[in-house]
């Protein structure tokens, strides 16, 4: 009976405080599987009372946790006496943990509670998610509204989807407005905050939370998730200039960006390459806006020219918006029996020195033996041709050198097969005319060789006696014969009808005047 009437006493003083407090009800919001702080305030002069947190009625069995006992299952208590707040932390929240607590204040007699509400939710967020898509290397930047009660508000950003751990690990807050990579802005007036994200990398896509803190009640969350895309949609070309030569570059943009300003910068990556018509004269851009393209001329192209260029009309470097230029250097090649150029990623080797002068030695010796006897069959003709070639290969004043050595090799050759045709043809022509010769002599020969033979047996024989006599006869036959030759000689382009037979008589007449003489 005693028991009975306590318990009823008990419970009309918890109900008549409860009454007097419920002014004072502190409510305390929390998400599901993660942890709350119940914090409680007391008067001065109970800072050495014991402090406690129940449940319900408060009865005995109600109890979670005592200052005496501050840890006990998953509650945590403890007493700040300076600022007189005792809080109690609940970890490892379920749906069933939701409702009415009471934090109390042992002392003798009456003791001294605070209503306490307990409200749960899911830990996740949200219904609605803002898509944002970018590249590696840009900045984003990501808008998040606000209602305006809380334009005073501390707002913040968190990568992941739990709103319960989302201030904690907070990128960035309103109240430090730059940090690292992350800058945060307030417009209050449109009730927007924006946080933007430079030099975005791969793994900053996924899932972020914009949050807006309040009070009395759970965080206001908005969903954003971000798409970092790799970088690698560029639009690209491979170009070979000639070394002292001009080379334009040509370069398309989009028709929105006809007043935007156009550029061609040098450097393996587009966040750190040189604009190299600002920096170098050689460079000249001319914009074309009815072609929606600019061009760049490279007045005089140098060795040190080879590299990646990166020309576009967006400094954001907006996929789409600019071009990647592989530019290759070479040598001007002079002739085919150079040896080729050897092209090298971003350069062009010319041939060295070396090999000319190995491959024009080579070629000299190929052709020594042939232009050797082609030289001593030919004669004056050689001496002749090689004085012509040495005047043809005298150097030009203000020449280089390389160009009258490679002179001799390409020279040579035409020469060879000039002198090579000569020594032919010369040859025909003698063998064609001794065979010509030879069988006129046979012919002659032919009837005079029985007459030929009496003359030489009658000189055996010692028919003329005088010798004297016979030498003075051949002189003067000689004489006339010579005069009858010139005679012959004068008249042979006449036409053979008016030559008479006088005439042939009196050389012979003449003749034997001379030998009666």
């Amino acid at each position: 009976m005693m028991w009975i009437l306590h318990n009823l006493l008990f419970t009309i003083c918890i109900a008549l405080r409860c009454v007097i407090s419920a002014v004072g009800v502190i409510h305390v919001p929390g998400y599901v599987g993660s942890e709350v702080n119940v914090s409680c305030s007391y008067d001065e002069g109970y800072e050495s009372y014991e402090k406690y947190l129940c449940k319900n009625n408060c009865g005995n069995s109600d109890v979670l946790i005592t200052t005496s006992n501050p840890v006990k299952n998953k509650y945590r208590i403890h007493d700040d006496k300076t600022a007189r707040i005792f809080t109690t932390t609940i970890s490892d929240l379920h749906s069933v943990d939701a409702g009415k607590y009471w934090c109390g204040v042992t002392r003798t007699g009456k003791d001294i509670y605070t209503e306490v509400k307990l409200k749960l939710v899911q830990d996740r967020c949200c219904d609605t998610v803002t898509k944002v898509q970018s590249y590696e290397g840009y900045s984003e930047s990501v808008s998040c509204t606000y209602e305006s009660q809380y334009q005073n508000n501390l707002k913040y950003i968190c990568r992941g989807n739990r709103p319960s751990t989302c201030l904690q690990q907070a990128l960035i807050t309103s109240d430090k407005k730059q940090n690292g990579r992350f800058r945060l802005d307030d417009d209050k007036v449109l009730g927007k905050f924006t946080v933007t994200i430079n030099s975005l990398v791969k793994s900053d896509s996924g899932s972020y939370l914009c949050g807006v803190q309040r009070n009395s009640d759970l965080d206001v969350f908005s969903a954003v998730e971000l798409k970092v895309k790799e970088w690698c949609c560029v639009r690209s070309t491979e170009i070979t200039g000639t070394v002292g030569h001009p080379l334009t570059l040509q370069c398309p943009y989009p028709r929105q960006h006809r007043d935007n300003r156009k550029f061609l910068c040098k450097g393996d990556h587009r966040n750190s390459c040189r604009d190299m018509v600002m920096s170098e004269s050689r460079f000249a851009l001319r914009d074309d806006i009815y072609s929606s393209s600019f061009s760049v001329m490279i007045t005089k192209l140098e060795e040190a020219d080879a590299g990646t260029y990166w020309c576009g009309s967006d400094s954001r470097w907006r996929v789409g918006n600019y071009t990647k230029i592989q530019l290759s250097v070479e040598f001007l090649q002079h002739t085919s029996t150079v040896p080729s150029t050897v092209k090298t990623p971003g350069k062009t080797v010319p041939p060295t020195s070396e090999n000319l002068v190995k491959t024009q030695t080579s070629t000299m010796k190929a052709l020594g033996k042939t232009q050797t006897s082609i030289m001593k069959a030919l004669g004056t003709t050689q001496t002749s041709t090689m004085k012509a070639l040495g005047k043809t290969q005298t150097q030009t004043p203000g020449q280089p050198v390389k160009d009258a050595a490679l002179y001799v090799p390409f020279t040579v050759p035409p020469v060879l097969l000039l002198l090579i045709g000569i020594l032919v043809v010369v040859v025909y022509k003698w063998k064609y005319h001794k065979v010509k010769e030879d069988e006129a002599i046979v012919d002659r020969n032919a009837p005079k060789a029985k007459g030929l033979e009496e003359v030489m047996g009658a000189m055996d024989n010692d028919i003329y006696g005088n010798q004297e006599v016979m030498m003075y006869s051949k002189k003067q036959t000689s004489k006339q014969q010579s005069a009858c030759a010139q005679y012959e000689d004068e008249d042979e382009e006449q036409d053979y009808e008016n030559f008479t037979t006088s005439e042939d008589i009196y050389c012979n007449e003449n003749f034997h005047l001379a030998n009666r003489k």
